[in-house]
């Protein structure tokens, strides 16, 4: 640790030409094109080794059984280091300095870490949509998510007969990453039906790359036998000590059941949420998604936020799967370079960049008009949701609670209704439970005539991940430490 006392700085301080949060497919792709150009670069990421959640490494044992399921990320890390870039892994920042540029963080040793450059690059991801039902909290009921992590970073199984139900078409890749590892996948719950022949399902034909991918994924589950339930949504999840039974309903009468199965482990996630709590930390614009409910940071085309000096690239920018990921890290590493009058840029190159974002975000909006927009789903689902449900399980509040506040002291706002009931002040920071609780005050301000919601997501707030106090003390200097003591 080093300390400017003449400052009244403590703690390790950075300064680069660029400074990349998040190391996954964007964040690596701009990190290996702006270092290459010879700028100063350093990328961070929480977790101990870099690839993000596509491009995960797999346990070493692992890999040395079963191989590297995603070789290409390997490659572009062996890329990103062999560029020159400072890889500070196990960093996760978790702030915003007073000055409103500086990032903080903390290393893996958990010492505090000040870091500040000339262009910022949030590549922070994004996290899974989840709505809550009643057992949601029992053992065995996850994240498709957290299913695919477990299957293919550590060839190990979430249980041996699984239904996976939500929506979105990352439940086909998850449910074929479990049936190579022997797991009965007794069924996909969609809450949509995409896959049913229609004119707009036609497009993909635009897109062979993309639709062969979706070919390959269909073809290996019919040939394990793998139902798809479209229009169907999860009830509940039932079971003493672990869940055994998931009983399915029609996604327009959620409390309607259709069907009853038994299993061992439940996977239910509705998509992803962009993750911009540090962009708007960092005063970056935003908007509301109507489609999803998601606050978006504004940028133009090259991932330029409305700060001219941060970038938001990858699914924190909005969510389009790995290849839109990388094209808008590109992207904006280019649009970097193009403003640093000491680096040439290739024109033919970034045109290249710009032509593939621009087909990538055809084919997103392809995908996403083919499923039920999310804000759809909630408006069906969260006034469905019975009152005794554990909708905040850090924070231990029910919808009923949720409810009765939001149409009482509330007054039908969003944030007010956190502060009444604590929902969404738990260490998840409302990445769990923030989109049903939002649901949920919208709907009964609609059906009993309260005020509208006058926030539509819950505000970013520091520190964006729960902090060591012995971090924050070393961050304040000795004097603070001594008071301490």
């Amino acid at each position: 640790m080093t300390a400017e006392r003449g400052t009244a700085v403590y703690g390790e301080v950075v300064e680069r030409d660029v400074v990349i949060v998040g190391g996954g497919p964007a964040g690596l792709s701009a990190a290996a094109r702006l270092a290459s150009a010879g700028l100063a670069v350093t990328i961070l990421d929480e977790q101990p080794e870099l690839g993000g959640q596509y491009y995960r490494r797999p346990a070493p044992a692992v890999a040395r059984h079963w191989g590297d399921h995603r070789p290409e990320g390997g490659r572009l890390i062996a890329q990103v280091r062999a560029a020159g870039v400072e890889c500070r892994t196990g960093h996760l920042v978790w702030g915003v300095d007073d000055d409103g540029r500086t990032l903080l963080a903390s290393d893996a040793a958990e010492h505090p870490v000040r870091l500040r450059a000339r262009r910022l690059v949030l590549a922070t991801g994004a996290f899974e949509r989840v709505f809550p039902f009643p057992g949601w909290q029992l053992p065995g009921v996850t994240t498709p998510g957290f299913a695919q992590h477990l299957a293919a970073s550590d060839h190990t199984t979430v249980g041996d007969r699984v239904v996976l139900a939500g929506s979105g078409p990352f439940l086909l890749p998850v449910a074929c990453s479990l049936i190579e590892l022997g797991v009965n996948v007794a069924g996909i719950a969609e809450a949509g039906r995409p896959y049913r022949p229609s004119l707009r399902a036609l497009g993909t034909l635009g897109h062979p790359a993309r639709l062969r991918e979706l070919a390959s994924y269909a073809a290996r589950l019919a040939r394990a036998r793998v139902p798809i339930w479209q229009e169907t949504v999860v009830l509940r999840a039932d079971g003493r000590d672990r869940v055994s039974s998931v009983t399915l309903a029609a996604a327009a009468r959620p409390t309607r059941p259709v069907r009853t199965v038994g299993v061992d482990a439940l996977c239910v996630g509705y998509g992803f949420r962009p993750q911009t709590d540090l962009a708007r930390m960092l005063g970056c614009e935003v908007r509301i998604d109507a489609a999803s409910g998601d606050a978006v940071p504004v940028t133009d085309a090259a991932g330029r936020a409305s700060r001219a000096d941060v970038y938001v690239v990858g699914e924190a920018a909005g969510i389009g799967g790995v290849h839109a990921a990388r094209a808008r890290g590109l992207a904006a590493a280019y649009d970097i370079l193009a403003r640093e009058t000491r680096v040439t840029v290739p024109v033919s190159e970034a045109r290249r960049v710009v032509s593939a974002r621009r087909r990538l975000a055809r084919f997103t909006a392809l995908t996403d008009s083919l499923y039920p927009d999310p804000a759809a789903l909630l408006a069906t689902l969260a006034p469905a949701l019975p009152a005794d449900t554990m909708v905040c399980r850090c924070e231990a509040v029910r919808a009923e609670e949720i409810r009765t506040t939001a149409t009482g002291s509330a007054d039908g706002d969003l944030n007010a209704t956190k502060a009444w009931t604590r929902a969404g002040m738990g260490p998840c920071q409302g990445r769990e439970c923030g989109f049903a609780v939002a649901g949920l005050v919208r709907s009964v301000a609609s059906d009993q005539g309260a005020g509208e919601s006058r926030v539509e997501v819950f505000p970013s707030r520091l520190p964006v991940r729960p902090v060591p106090l012995t971090t924050l003390l070393e961050l304040a200097g000795p004097e603070s430490q001594e008071g301490d003591a």
